[in-house]
């Protein structure tokens, strides 16, 4: 049957024939038959996802690629080091190591590392010039990272925090130490994360020390009242687009009083109650934050929020709690596009 070829009227003899002057022989198709053979809906495509990170092993980042991935998204891991931009009125572009152009993205995760918060937030504000969705954006993270200013900006939006003095020259220690209560009393540097600069200074004198030889480095520090009856345990709640999608309890190594997991503090699965969940949502929102990791602590006087973190750590809170917290995350960024 290569070659065209005319049929005669006998070889057409037995077959179906089609009669062009007759119509609706099989009958009159509905409205919804016409829906279902010439309108079908098309079929839902993933949105193009990157996650805008320094180490592609770490637990968390490889849990958010998974559930991404798990959701039906295309997700990209974007190391920042390789990452740089061009900046134009009329074509800004973000290139990736070889010249790669990274186009076409629907949205961006940024899990910035302290280190990395200039530049990673540089980049993070050009995506948002692409009209890339962040899901937190980069005026947020900037924020989030100075400690000072953000607890400001947090006590300003009537969530209360421990007793802190700040000041730049040696000659107020005495009086600084007073403003908070004497001592014990922590010392923190507003450049450190994952309990790192964090000093507890048990007497006057040894405040003193800690304080002027900071002060000597020219390091920005607060002095912050001890909470002694939290007896070295803190609460991260963990909030996601709005709302408190798991909580844990840490609890300080044995000697050591920082509760953070990086410095072999445990966790476990605690209630928290209405009033923490609370503080929790307003900090977030205070801060601007789609996706933050809250701390929190318990006092005498009620909970006080200690630090709203940014790029919160998922292991040990999915570990406690046994939630998909990076569903969670990837959930927001879906929100965001119906």
């Amino acid at each position: 049957m290569g070659f065209r070829m005319l049929l005669g009227r006998e070889a057409m003899v037995g077959r179906l024939i089609v009669d062009p002057e007759k119509k609706f022989e099989l009958g009159q198709p509905s409205t919804e038959s016409l829906k279902e053979y010439y309108y079908k809906e098309p079929s839902k495509k993933g949105l193009k996802i990157g996650l805008l990170a320094s180490n592609p092993e770490l637990y968390s980042n490889r849990r958010i690629i998974e559930a991404g991935e798990m959701r039906g998204h295309e997700m990209h891991f974007l190391n920042l080091k390789y990452c740089y931009m061009k900046l134009s009125a009329s074509n800004p572009e973000i290139h990736y190591r070889g010249g790669l152009v990274l186009s076409d993205f629907d949205a961006i995760i940024p899990r910035i590392r302290p280190s990395m918060t200039y530049y990673g937030c540089a980049l993070t504000r050009q995506f948002e010039a692409l009209k890339v969705f962040a899901l937190n954006n980069a005026a947020a993270i900037t924020q989030s990272r100075d400690k000072l200013f953000s607890l400001q900006l947090l006590l300003n939006n009537g969530v209360d925090i421990p007793t802190t003095g700040f000041a730049n020259s040696p000659l107020d220690t005495d009086d600084l130490i007073k403003m908070v209560g004497g001592s014990p009393l922590i010392v923190k540097l507003l450049e450190g994360t994952q309990g790192k600069g964090v000093v507890l200074a048990e007497t006057k004198k040894a405040a003193e020390s800690v304080i002027n030889a900071f002060k000597s480095l020219n390091a920005n520090i607060l002095v912050q009242e001890f909470i002694k009856e939290a007896n070295g345990k803190d609460l991260r709640l963990f909030v996601v687009d709005g709302k408190v999608v798991a909580a844990m309890q840490r609890e300080a190594a044995p000697g050591e009083f920082r509760a953070n997991i990086h410095l072999g503090g445990t966790a476990s699965v605690v209630k928290v109650t209405s009033e923490e969940k609370k503080i929790a949502i307003r900090a977030a929102k205070a801060m601007n934050l789609k996706v933050a990791g809250v701390d929190i602590i318990r006092s005498s006087k009620g909970p006080l929020l200690l630090e709203v973190n940014s790029s919160p750590g998922l292991e040990g809170i999915e570990g406690a709690t046994q939630k998909d917290i990076a569903g969670e995350m990837i959930k927001a960024i879906e929100k965001n596009f119906k």
